[in-house]
């Protein structure tokens, strides 16, 4: 074998070895990047939870609110005929 082939054999061997391991770095950083993005996801689903949660929260108050309203209202109907009663009594 002359010079020129074992040198260029020699580069093409080395270079192949190295591409092969910036490769495998490549692989494990996007299997890396894949594990936080599911764990993202999940805290982001968890958030997307409590706002549901909160937001279903809100409306019983503002339901319990209207009923109590609405109760009121009652009672003043039922004050205002009873004071009626009395008046033409």
């Amino acid at each position: 074998m002359e010079t020129t082939q074992l040198l260029l054999t020699l580069i093409l061997s080395l270079s192949t070895i190295l591409l092969l391991i910036v490769g495998l770095q490549l692989i494990f950083i996007l299997i890396d990047l894949r594990k936080i993005l599911r764990k993202i996801n999940q805290i982001i689903e968890n958030f997307e939870r409590v706002g549901t949660s909160l937001e279903h929260g809100f409306e019983e108050i503002l339901g319990f609110f209207s009923g109590f309203k609405v109760l009121l209202k009652i009672f003043d109907l039922f004050e205002k005929r009873n004071g009626k009663k009395g008046e033409s009594k």
